[in-house]
């Protein structure tokens, strides 16, 4: 097995697991492409499975879905089989639909699709070393229990989230704000179960003036099975007077899985850290831990439903929004989102609004399309650059700006960018393996009998 592994060269080899290197792995074995995906953990999912993020959000623009495809079909297979409610309305209504699922189901449905398309899958596996000769990358080498070994493929993937394949490549690459550098903070995600749904929701209405994002919209914590909630500002604000909160944010935002009364607790905000740099990881994980030890406390002590939850878990890594962007063929825009820039190379829509958590303190600045039911494109361009012919990203290290990053770094939006850098990659493994020389309208073909919405 060892042999036919290191000894092979791929048509596509894949670097990370996460949602948008799953779905390219899966878009290209479907193509009839040898797949090898190399993953540093021991499951597939990326932030959904291994920093305790959810739900995904969002498939819709308004009441139209607009990202469908390997995506959809994931969610499909996970509501069949008790994993997933399916699409729901957002309590809060911030976007209009969003996706609870199940983790440990979604880490099983991702390994039997992968293995369905026929990819292979190595994890425990870090890429630590590009070799590029010219305008292609000719290997990748890895570290993992077999200790260190140069894999070769036809075409290359980078779904690392971070660009670590394209920034190891020696690619041009930018990173955080363009202004200072600043990365949007990282988050160290909680994870309860017991939590008293009806507690939550009763507070919430002889409270409603304390929760704008519920005014007017109270109705949906009835008719929706699973509630979404963001308030408690002043009982946040107070906690930190008092000195028992150090987490520069102003409210507590909570979502209930596809289990009931099981709560992500998205809320710590871990400032000045740098996803790329090991030192600086590190730390942010004793971080994340601390401000979830804090937070822990003044969840059981003013939140109604807390009182008697489980902590299940926190993380068990933390999440990163943002780091490196490819410098690619064309960059995406804050104006091409806002004003819906048509794309006649488009791979992928999106409707997630750019989201800005302040990478300075306290904060969260969103900006949403200025018609309700709208959407945005993003082009193929985004996902190469030149200089490497034989590499595509994937996921939210795509060529974007920080603002633009901030819109499209969200799972549905990233699992169709890795399908999109899947189908590409499968059709330039069958030629000379130049993805920059690739019909769009034949990746655009593809992707559509892949199920894949295109705005065309």
């Amino acid at each position: 097995m060892k042999e036919v592994i290191y000894d092979e060269t791929w048509d596509v080899l894949v670097a990370g697991g996460g949602v948008s290197g799953s779905m390219a792995a899966i878009a290209a074995g479907r193509l009839g492409a040898k797949v090898l995906v190399v993953e540093e953990t021991g499951y597939l999912g990326g932030a959904l499975t291994g920093c305790g993020v959810g739900p995904m959000m969002t498939f819709h623009a308004g009441e139209k879905q607009v990202i469908r495809g390997i995506m959809e079909e994931l969610v499909q297979r996970m509501k069949d089989r008790g994993y997933s409610t399916g699409h729901i309305y957002d309590t809060m209504q911030y976007i209009s639909y969003l996706t609870p699922f199940d983790s440990e189901g979604l880490k099983l449905v991702l390994d039997e699709m992968v293995a369905e398309a026929g990819c292979q899958v190595l994890f425990h596996t870090f890429v630590g070393e590009v070799e590029r000769e010219g305008n292609r990358l000719r290997s990748v080498t890895v570290c993992n229990k077999d200790g260190l070994h140069r894999m070769f493929a036809k075409v290359f993937v980078d779904g690392t989230g971070d660009g670590d394949l394209a920034a190891f490549a020696g690619l041009p690459m930018t990173k955080g704000r363009e202004s200072d550098g600043a990365a949007q903070p990282m988050t160290m995600n909680m994870k309860y179960i017991n939590v008293d749904t009806e507690a939550i929701k009763e507070h919430i209405r002889t409270h409603i003036e304390s929760f704008s994002r519920h005014q007017g919209k109270e109705e949906l914590m009835d008719t929706v099975c699973r509630l979404s909630f963001c308030g408690f500002q002043e009982e946040f604000r107070a906690a930190d007077e008092r000195g028992e909160l150090d987490i520069k944010r102003e409210d507590v935002l909570c979502f209930e899985t596809s289990r009931p009364g099981e709560y992500i607790v998205n809320t710590t905000r871990i400032l000045d850290h740098d996803g790329t740099d090991a030192v600086s990881l590190s730390d942010a994980e004793q971080v994340g831990r601390r401000q979830c030890c804090q937070l822990d406390r003044f969840l059981r002590a003013h939140v109604p439903g807390f009182a008697n939850a489980v902590l299940e878990f926190t993380g068990p890594r933390v999440g990163v929004r943002g780091s490196r962007q490819l410098v690619g063929a064309y960059t995406l825009t804050a104006e091409d989102i806002l004003n819906r820039r048509a794309f006649s190379s488009v791979i992928a829509h999106s409707a997630y609004p750019i989201d800005i958590h302040n990478p300075k303190g306290v904060g969260t600045d969103s900006h949403f399309l200025s018609e309700m039911g709208t959407y945005y494109s993003i082009p193929y361009e985004t996902l190469y650059n030149r200089e490497a012919e034989n590499l595509l990203v994937g996921g939210r290290c795509i060529s974007a700006t920080f603002e633009a990053e901030a819109a499209i770094r969200t799972t549905p939006t990233a699992g169709a960018l890795g399908q999109a850098a899947g189908v590409a990659a499968a059709l330039a493994a069958r030629g000379n393996g130049d993805v920059t020389a690739l019909d769009v309208r034949e990746i655009q073909k593809c992707l559509r009998e892949q199920g894949a919405y295109l705005d065309l």
